[in-house]
């Protein structure tokens, strides 16, 4: 089957265009710089920009099913950019597949949606785990609208379903993993809140194999048809655990410095209208999001994808971590 991808050289993106070959597949990716991982697998690849309704129209082409897992995130930038992303480019996405009459959508969302500041999420599931307010950044507000639309328009011609994968790491992470090395050794990672919150994470194989039982199951009046649903290991543990086991498998001591969540919040507040009032350029090292984020539990019954398209963690968190510090050895 022709697939196409967006976001396809990204971390995800990369591990579901692999899965996809494996599987048979003839595999393209829509995204905005090429990926020489991509050139390596075979996938090909097309340039563009998800806010250009006329590149996206042009680039689904010739297509049997898509996965839309391109998204600005992060906790840090201007609304306007990240709707563009989020939001413009998921519409101009829907319109381009019902132009070109491609009829199945898997679509990467986030558990952000569900989030609604200090609230804690304690092993809570799809029906009664609502909707998020009061976001305070324009990731998880973007990608709320996002969700609501891929939902929206699933019916007898397009049949669309929603994952939200928490926190996925493993090998081929050049973002969350070189980000917490380098601050540990650094001497500037701290818990906010003493980090004995739990969350869940997702493994990064597991994350691309849950898209793909979603995609195989997927069809008009299927079970998972025009529903979201929580993905992770299902194995939830506290924060400082998993960032000290992270750090470990990169081969850096663990920390145990924490700084109190108000005054985590305090400072992401000032270091917010500091940023803007000068126009510095990256991230604040804190936000209020950030710090909401950090120290609140987040956590999910994941059973409703087990029922509904088989969804089973493969790979243990141990077993992750394993493989993650057998590749972080490698590549150093």
């Amino acid at each position: 089957m022709k697939i196409l991808v967006t976001g396809g050289g990204g971390f995800l993106g990369q591990g579901i265009c692999k899965a996809l070959l494996a599987e048979g597949h003839e595999v393209t990716s829509f995204q905005r710089s090429h990926s020489p991982a991509l050139e390596a697998m075979g996938v090909r690849q097309l340039r563009g920009d998800l806010a250009d309704a006329q590149a996206v129209h042009a680039a689904f082409a010739g297509h049997e099913a898509v996965f839309h897992n391109a998204a600005k995130a992060g906790a840090w930038g201007s609304y306007q950019s990240y709707f563009d992303a989020n939001v413009t480019g998921t519409r101009n996405v829907l319109a381009a597949m019902r132009a070109h009459g491609i009829g199945r959508l898997v679509y990467t969302s986030t558990p952000s949606v569900t989030h609604s500041g200090r609230t804690p999420v304690e092993g809570g599931n799809e029906a009664n785990t609502p909707y998020g307010h009061g976001f305070k950044a324009p990731y998880p507000t973007t990608k709320l609208v996002a969700e609501l639309e891929v939902l929206a328009a699933n019916g007898a011609s397009l049949s669309t379903v929603a994952l939200r994968p928490r926190l996925i790491w493993g090998p081929g992470d050049t973002q969350l993993l070189p980000r917490l090395a380098e601050r540990a050794k650094a001497g500037r990672l701290r818990f906010v809140g003493g980090g004995h919150n739990r969350m869940d994470t997702t493994y990064i194989d597991n994350a691309a194999q849950a898209h793909l039982d979603a995609f195989k199951a997927l069809a008009p009046g299927a079970a998972c048809a025009g529903k979201a649903y929580f993905i992770s290991n299902g194995e939830p543990r506290e924060v400082r655990r998993i960032v000290n086991d992270m750090l470990v498998a990169a081969g850096v001591p663990p920390v145990d410095k924490s700084i109190p969540y108000g005054v985590a919040y305090a400072a992401g507040a000032v270091l917010e209208v500091a940023w803007r009032a000068l126009r510095l350029q990256g991230e604040p090292p804190m936000t209020r999001f950030l710090a909401e984020q950090l120290s609140t539990p987040h956590w999910y019954d994941i059973s409703a994808a087990a029922r509904d398209f088989g969804y089973v963690p493969r790979v243990s968190m141990d077993e992750g971590l394993a493989r993650l510090a057998q590749w972080w050895s490698a590549r150093t």
